[in-house]
């Protein structure tokens, strides 16, 4: 069976506090970085997943963010998928 490197990026909702980012953000300009704005911080989840096929192991993956990987009140995720090839 296939196996795909798979990434899921997960960010806060437009809205939604994002306390270590507006941390970070106000600490910049003390280190000489004034020119920094917007700043957010996601997390990254990354693992192997044996599938059908590329669209099986997205929509897989879909289903694990919506049930434990993302919470869905205050996050968004994108998901890449990629077809590892074997040696």
């Amino acid at each position: 069976m296939p196996r795909f490197a798979i990434q899921v990026d997960i960010v806060h909702l437009p809205g939604v506090a994002d306390p270590a980012g507006a941390t970070v953000e106000r600490a910049l300009p003390s280190l000489g970085y004034g020119n920094v704005t917007d700043l957010k911080i996601a997390k990254t989840i990354r693992f192997t997943l044996e599938a059908a096929d590329a669209t099986a192991a997205e929509a897989q993956t879909v289903e694990m963010c919506k049930r434990i990987l993302a919470n869905p009140v205050i996050e968004d995720y994108s998901v890449a998928v990629r077809e590892l090839i074997a040696p």
